[in-house]
């Protein structure tokens, strides 16, 4: 710790007492600086300030960070799982056809009707919660300000809606009661809108389809899986002529028929056909065979004696620990008699995945099962598939044989995905996709980003992508110009404190050597100017800040009119004050070195000779 009469605490009471003696000089120094400092201030505060409260109030309207999608198309679930984890999207929620998304609202005040558009949302929907809205439950809807105007409803009331369909040349109407949760503010939009949780928007659309919502009472057809399979397997007492053959693969679905031999249909059916019977492969290598294919081929062989048979390979079924491949058969008595094989207990392909029930199949007799047991099995799938299988007899294969329709149906859930009610004891299809989304961004300056890499997955969308983007490129002019002027600033204000300090330097020549004769040394002479810079700059600056708090007022007296609560068109950070500071005084630091290094280099002895 130095002494409190030591020279380094000495210097900076003498500078103070210089500037304060030269009071009139001081004042000019002190004048030309805020006149740099005040101007450079309010630039810097305008060019914040402005674009602080563009990027605002884009920021506030959730509006500037949607992404549209302009096309509708089918999105697959899992593509809905990608895009929600990428790191800059803030919320995505699926939405269903124009057409399904229009209710019918009954009018209190007249029992007139009105069609509002209905609008599916999920929890952190930002154009609900940053619009004085709140997130519905299920028998919860959020309404536009405009919706409410129409419907006379406030936030707490009961809304009566009607959701209408065509069936079977008749119309059809449900109604719901729904309460409403919220009202928008003006600015989520202008336009009559519903928003429901998601699960009651895809059941509005389900029941306009002609499905049913249990849950809601909803009456309307089941969504139920359709069976496909890999290929065919074509048996006949003779072999077909190559005419006939030709015609098999002709608007039938198929895509090539080769005959086989016994090997094949075993690994196929898991049965080795009698000698001498003509076997035939059809399939379809683009696409999987569905029934109409099997109905064509069928009526393409009228009058020939035949057993056509479908197949699913690579199916696997789960029970506890174990995994098993089953095969598809269905055979009636007239199959069964022409291949020398025995009836199946269920009929051919008669639709048993559809009428519900607990499926039959036949156990592998090593097994020793029980008749009438019922075992729950597992398919692996998009999704897994858990359902019950009741034992309708035993088989000598080691692979348990299922109905060739629900093998089928099996088929399909490696595809698609399929579910099985306990309830109702039937398979039903699960939604395949959506056609559509509300996508927000977490920030403006996401959206561009968002944009591209939307295009380039092919989806074509519309967003805010100018609007955000000429506020980029205002921000990037503004800070180019602040920067020219701040160097010219920077430049004026450091001449005038070289050139004064300077001058100070060489007026108090004989003051300066009477303190080295008195035993200061070089360096404590060398700090005089330094310090005086350093007094000059927070007088400067105190005098600066002075004239820009005052002309920042003036500018946000102008403007009131023009700006919301909170906003301001001339504001300077924290942060950008104490950068400002800090580069002042580095600045005064360097523009008195000059003036340092003359000082030292005075010589006590020319105040000798003077005197």
């Amino acid at each position: 710790m130095s002494h409190p009469h030591s020279p380094l605490r000495r210097i900076p009471l003498l500078a103070a007492a210089h500037l304060r003696h030269e009071w009139i000089l001081t004042l000019c120094l002190v004048i030309a600086l805020a006149a740099v400092i005040a101007p450079l201030l309010v630039l810097l505060g305008l060019k914040h300030g402005t674009i602080r409260t563009l990027r605002q109030r884009l920021v506030q309207d959730p509006v500037f960070r949607e992404i549209r999608p302009t096309q509708t198309r089918a999105f697959h679930p899992q593509w809905f799982a990608d895009v929600a984890a990428w790191p800059d999207v803030a919320f995505l929620v699926p939405t269903i056809l124009p057409l399904s998304s229009v209710i019918t609202v009954v009018l209190p005040q007249t029992g007139k009707t009105a069609l509002f558009d209905l609008i599916p949302t999920a929890s952190g929907d930002p154009l609900i919660l940053e619009n004085g809205g709140i997130i519905p439950d299920d028998g919860w809807v959020v309404l536009t300000a405009e919706a409410a105007r129409l419907a006379g409803a406030e936030p707490g009331e009961e809304l009566a809606v009607r959701i209408t369909r065509a069936r079977g040349g008749r119309g059809e109407a449900v109604e719901a009661r729904l309460r409403v949760a919220a009202v928008l503010d003006e600015r989520a939009g202008s336009l009559p809108r519903v928003y429901a949780p998601l699960d009651f928007v895809l059941d509005v659309e389900a029941y306009k389809e002609g499905y049913a919502a249990p849950g809601r009472g909803w009456p309307g057809e089941v969504p139920t899986p359709y069976p496909s399979f890999d290929g065919a397997v074509l048996l006949l007492p003779e072999p077909l002529p190559p005419i006939v053959r030709s015609g098999l693969v002709i608007n039938t679905g198929f895509g090539r028929m080769e005959q086989i031999d016994g090997e094949r249909v075993r690994e196929l059916l898991g049965l080795a056909p009698p000698e001498g019977l003509a076997c035939y492969e059809l399939t379809a290598p683009a696409s999987p065979v569905t029934l109409s294919s099997l109905r064509a081929v069928e009526q393409k062989l009228r009058g020939y004696k035949r057993v056509l048979l479908p197949y699913a390979r690579d199916i696997v079924l789960e029970v506890g620990e174990r995994r098993l491949h089953p095969v598809g058969l269905s055979l009636d008595e007239a199959q069964a008699a022409l291949l020398g094989w025995t009836a199946t207990p269920w009929p051919g392909l008669s639709g048993l995945s559809k009428k519900g029930g607990v499926p039959p199949c036949l156990w592998p007799a090593a097994e020793n099962p029980a008749m009438g047991e019922t075992i729950e099995v597992r398919a692996p799938g998009t999704t897994e598939l858990s359902f019950p299988v009741r034992i309708a007899g035993k088989t000598s294969l080691d692979r348990p044989i299922l109905p060739a329709d629900l093998m089928g149906v099996l088929r399909t859930a490696s595809r698609r995905t399929v579910t099985f009610d306990p309830t109702t004891r039937t398979f039903q299809m699960a939604r395949g996709g959506y056609r559509g989304f509300r996508l927000y961004a977490r920030t403006i300056d996401d959206v561009p980003g968002l944009y591209r890499r939307l295009k380039d997955q092919g989806v074509a969308v519309a967003a805010e992508v100018e609007a955000i983007e000429r506020i980029r490129v205002l921000d990037r002019g503004l800070s180019r110009l602040l920067w020219l002027i701040a160097v010219l600033g920077v430049v004026g204000g450091s001449g005038v404190l070289v050139s004064s300090l300077y001058a100070a330097v060489d007026r108090l020549r004989r003051d300066l050597g009477v303190l080295r004769l008195l035993g200061f040394a070089r360096g404590h002479v060398f700090f005089f100017p330094v310090a005086e810079g350093f007094m000059i700059a927070a007088l400067g600056l105190a005098a600066g800040f002075g004239g820009y708090a005052a002309l920042a007022g003036v500018i946000g007296r102008s403007f009131a009119m023009d700006l919301a609560p909170g906003e301001a068109f001339c504001l300077l950070p924290g942060s950008h004050v104490r950068l400002f500071c800090l580069s002042t005084f580095v600045l005064a630091g360097l523009a008195s070195l000059a003036a340092a290094w003359r000082a030292t280099g005075i010589d006590p002895a020319e105040v000798i000779r003077e005197q």
